[in-house]
């Protein structure tokens, strides 16, 4: 007998049952299924997720970790600060700001940070290795009860191997005194593997004011058996050029690559312990976490709008313990006389923080804005059932409850309190086929994500502790032509009136009811052994519901993007030491207000990278960012600010910060 299991959060798996079993006895014969040129008809749930192998990932040069999440179709990662900070995510017709609306886990860890000093969902993926990254697991939309908090626009599952198929050493430098070392290899220990890793990185960036970034990180990681226990640690320090006026640029008060306050810039922290645990037969698993993060950021937005004399630079600080774990169970029932497959979740998270905003001078504070001891916990208990009906139809339906309880205390004064929620969100998907190795898919279901405790528990306009997202999909997904993967979605997804916490201004902004619907169709060409080529497009329609003033717009919501890419490999005689690859990635014009009198200007930048293998053991590569040396944005802002002389009530003008220009880097990697 034949049947397919869908195991959420973990790769996409078939498994092979032979024979009819005695009650509670399997023979169950796990295949994963990883990468983009996997076939997943007959086991994917939704035309929208999948996963992206380590093989893939080696198509495509990185100019900063965060963006190995390009490699999701839809996918726009960019940057308005410096290299330290959080990347800006862009996916279904949402500016995600930092994670708001994406959920973003490293080895089932989540890396959202709820009521963060600098945004709500605050992502930071600067702590990750990429070349110890195995997999990378994304599904879009509300559909799933594995995804929780965050994970309305959609859930992204970074894997690190749990054995390296390959040590290495790395050594990596090129323009704007961009310098890496990495280390990652395995050692036995015992019965069993220890990988171990470590990573220096310094880049100035193209800046005036040189980044001066420092990162270092590294990760210890223990398998015996059903056990692996992982240790790791991330430290980061830079300076900033944040986004400017265009103004200054224009007016020759600084140039392209200047900053309106050289004295931005920020360090960060991420430590962290994980112990996982699963059963034999892989059907419990069970993980604990915990870690200590910290942030100490300054910026300056708006220079001389609120203080003519000392400046707008603030300081954000974020300092916080995080616990939780998760646990899953996976068996198999009968429901008129089809077979169920069932797993059962729960999980907890507790975060202690203490943060703080504060206006400073040349990162001197000179005023506090408000100091807050949070206490921030939730729990989530889910379920899923998934059954073949025929060899036609199969059904996955969810449910899950998420409890919160949020606590406040102002220490500056103010406003305090504590404040508890829930939200229940059921889920379900049906789909047809497969035929001619086409499958069709229809997904619905409810997600949220919670807002900042400082703002659920304010006396004035409280915010909506978990606001509420509802979304349906129509997908296909085929593998029809040899070689080629494709899928396409039709998408809507509503989210219901929330207030938003602004932690640049300490305050709650408000935000309406918005509607937002798509298009997206993903391609994944393999002809040969030695081409890949891939084209992935999404469009997508954002729109306030409730007839604001201002207009009807979502400013910065993403219209469409296009990214796409071909690239040789594993070739043959004179040619196999060489590989090379060309990507374009398209950043479409989007409303920079409610009205669209104002809107950014599309980017469009293209990669290109070539390795040649020197030996069984030594290889090199170029990489090279931007080959065409486009001007463009990577992102634009349209609010008040002002510049010195002008006056009082400050200009209204687009915020830029630019796209960086054509850079090299080279590598060396020997294998160990």
């Amino acid at each position: 007998m034949f049947r397919v299991r869908y195991i959420p959060a973990i790769a996409l798996t078939t498994a092979l049952f032979s024979g009819k079993a005695a009650a509670g006895q399997q023979n169950i014969e796990t295949v994963v299924v990883t990468g983009r040129a996997a076939d997943l008809t007959g086991i994917a749930a939704s035309a929208n997720e999948g996963s992206v192998s380590a093989a893939d990932l080696d198509l495509r040069p990185l100019l900063r970790p965060g963006e190995i999440v390009e490699n999701i179709p839809g996918v726009i990662v960019t940057q308005h600060s410096g290299s330290g900070k959080a990347n800006q995510y862009f996916l279904r017709g949402f500016n995600l700001d930092h994670g708001t609306d994406i959920s973003v886990n490293l080895d089932d860890v989540p890396v959202n940070m709820p009521s963060h000093a600098h945004g709500q969902g605050y992502s930071d993926l600067n702590p990750l290795i990429p070349e110890l990254v195995e997999r990378v697991d994304y599904k879009k939309g509300p559909y799933y009860a594995d995804v929780g908090d965050f994970g309305a626009a959609g859930a992204i599952d970074i894997h690190y191997y749990d054995v390296l198929p390959q040590g290495l050493a790395r050594v990596e430098g090129g323009q704007f005194g961009y310098a890496r070392g990495l280390i990652a290899n395995n050692a036995g220990i015992g019965d069993g593997n220890l990988i171990y890793a470590l990573e220096f990185e310094h880049n100035n960036g193209p800046w005036d004011r040189p980044d001066d970034a420092r990162k270092f990180d590294g990760l210890l990681r223990y398998t015996l058996g059903n056990w692996t226990l992982t240790a790791s640690g991330y430290h980061n320090i830079w300076n900033s050029t944040d986004q400017v006026a265009d103004r200054a640029i224009s007016e020759g008060i600084i140039d392209r690559w200047g900053s309106l306050d050289t004295a931005d810039g920020g360090n960060s922290g991420r430590y962290a312990l994980t112990g996982a645990w699963h059963s034999d037969d892989n059907a419990t698993k069970v993980m604990l976490y915990g870690l200590h993060y910290d942030l100490d950021l300054f910026s300056d937005f708006t220079y001389f709008l609120e203080d003519p004399v000392h400046g707008d630079q603030i300081e954000q600080q974020d300092a916080r313990y995080v616990f939780g774990g998760k646990a899953t169970h996976d068996w198999a029932g009968t429901l008129f006389g089809t077979e169920i497959d069932y797993t059962l979740g729960a999980e907890l998270r507790s975060d202690q923080i203490h943060n703080g905003l504060f206006h400073t001078d040349r990162r001197v504070r000179i005023g506090t804005t408000r100091v807050d001891s949070i206490g921030e916990t939730s729990g989530a208990i889910y379920i899923q059932g998934q059954a073949r009906w025929t060899s036609w139809l199969r059904t996955v339906f969810g449910a899950r409850e998420d409890i919160f309880a949020f606590d406040d205390t102002n220490i500056a004064g103010g406003n305090s309190g504590s404040a508890t929620a829930a939200q229940f969100s059921p889920k379900v998907t049906v789909v047809f086929g497969p035929w001619d190795k086409t499958e069709f898919y229809l997904n619905a279901g409810y997600g949220f994500h919670s807002n900042d405790a400082r703002g659920v528990v304010s006396n004035t306009d409280p915010a909506t502790p978990l606001a509420k997202a509802k979304g349906a999909e129509a997908g296909v997904r085929t593998s029809l032509l040899p070689g080629l993967q494709t899928s396409l979605s039709f998408w809507l997804l509503d989210i219901s009136s929330e207030l938003v916490w602004a932690g640049d201004e300490g305050t709650n902004e408000a935000s309406g009811p918005t509607r937002r619907y798509g298009i997206e169709v993903a391609n994944y060409y393999s002809p040969t052994s030695w081409l890949t080529i891939d084209a992935d497009y999404a469009w997508s329609h954002s729109r306030f519901t409730d007839n604001e003033p201002d207009g009807d717009y979502v400013p910065e919501s993403l219209i469409a993007t296009f990214d796409g890419g071909i690239a040789v490999h594993d070739l043959e005689g004179w040619a196999a030491p060489w590989s090379a690859g060309l990507r374009l990635r398209y950043f479409g014009p989007r409303p920079l207000t409610q009205d669209n009198a104002v809107r950014s200007n599309a980017t469009t930048l293209v990669y290109a990278d070539l390795g040649y293998r020197l030996d069984e053991r030594w290889s090199v590569s170029v990489s090279i960012f931007n080959l065409l040396n486009t001007e463009a944005s990577d992102i634009d802002y349209y609010y008040t600010s002002r510049l010195s002389g002008e006056p009082a009530g400050g200009v209204d003008d687009i915020h830029t910060h630019p796209a960086e220009p054509r850079e090299l880097r080279f590598a060396l990697t020997a294998k160990l």
